[in-house]
């Protein structure tokens, strides 16, 4: 039998394949073993241990279910999450992937409106912008485009979470995309905000110093109430699972919450936007 050595530092395709094979292995399982277990191929198996396939998100799923890898810090989806959102910043991914299982999801933005709410034009202008830049290849922004389209279908389910969003008032002044395309946005704004499971808030410039946050903010409550918060700078994110830390930061958010624009009000500004009247 003719077996390919691996090289799992040639790339992150590699290092999935290799270890796939090397799970597989410590389990004594042959790859019928594990194609029959993950409802695949032996074939397909194969070539995603030795790289010549790549893997998708539906064949990482199945192999942390047959590996028995849901719901811990280091499954096949997370590695997988990493290779295809490898322009993305430090924690994302791993974030992506809790945020389409949590129960309530709450998150603050400032300068542009967030993935969640995002038309499929406001995306591919912000995504293109950052091609013109040189920060991303054009590849890269079509993969930032389908994420954003990914993390919204992840939050239609049955129940759907909470979602709590607070925007900084220049996320819907700032124009992004000429009239078009930021009037479509606003329209998506308000939309959402009609949706049973959700609260959307506009901070106003007025709060001044009251605001208590400076850069965007995501917080999770998970099925079981754990929380963990992801944030990040124009460089780095970072995502958080200790309660303690989080708590403090939870606590701010719904101070920030209460001095916040009700949604009423949020609303109304943001048809005053669309219909071009300040």
């Amino acid at each position: 039998m003719n077996r390919k050595e691996l090289e799992p530092d040639s790339s992150p395709a590699a290092a999935y394949g290799a270890r796939l094979r090397t799970s597989r292995e410590e389990r004594g399982w042959k790859q019928e073993d594990l194609a029959a277990r993950m409802e695949y191929s032996s074939t397909h198996i194969s070539a995603v241990e030795t790289g010549r396939k790549m893997p998708t998100m539906r064949f990482s799923r199945s192999a942390d279910r047959a590996f028995g890898l849901e719901g811990t810090t280091d499954t096949f989806e997370r590695q997988w999450r990493e290779i295809r959102h490898g322009s993305l910043l430090e924690g994302f991914p791993e974030y992506v992937g809790h945020e389409g299982r949590a129960a309530e999801v709450r998150l603050y933005e400032v300068g542009v409106v967030p993935g969640l709410l995002q038309t499929p034009e406001y995306a591919s202008v912000l995504a293109g912008s950052a091609v013109k830049r040189g920060t991303v290849t054009a590849d890269q922004a079509s993969e930032r485009v389908a994420l954003v389209a990914e993390r919204q279908a992840a939050l239609i389910r049955t129940p759907p979470p909470w979602v709590f969003v607070v925007l900084d008032e220049s996320c819907v002044r700032r124009p992004i995309g000429g009239p078009a395309v930021m009037g479509a946005q606003l329209a998506r704004l308000v939309e959402f905000a009609e949706l049973p499971n959700t609260v959307l808030q506009i901070a106003p410039f007025g709060m001044g110093e009251r605001r208590p946050f400076d850069l965007p903010l995501y917080i999770l409550t998970l099925s079981d109430r754990s929380l963990m918060s992801y944030a990040e700078s124009a460089h780095r994110g970072h995502l958080e699972r200790e309660s303690k830390f989080v708590l403090p930061i939870l606590t701010a958010y719904h101070q920030l919450q209460a001095t916040a624009m009700s949604q009423q009000a949020s609303v109304a500004l943001i048809e005053q936007l669309r219909k071009g009247t300040p």
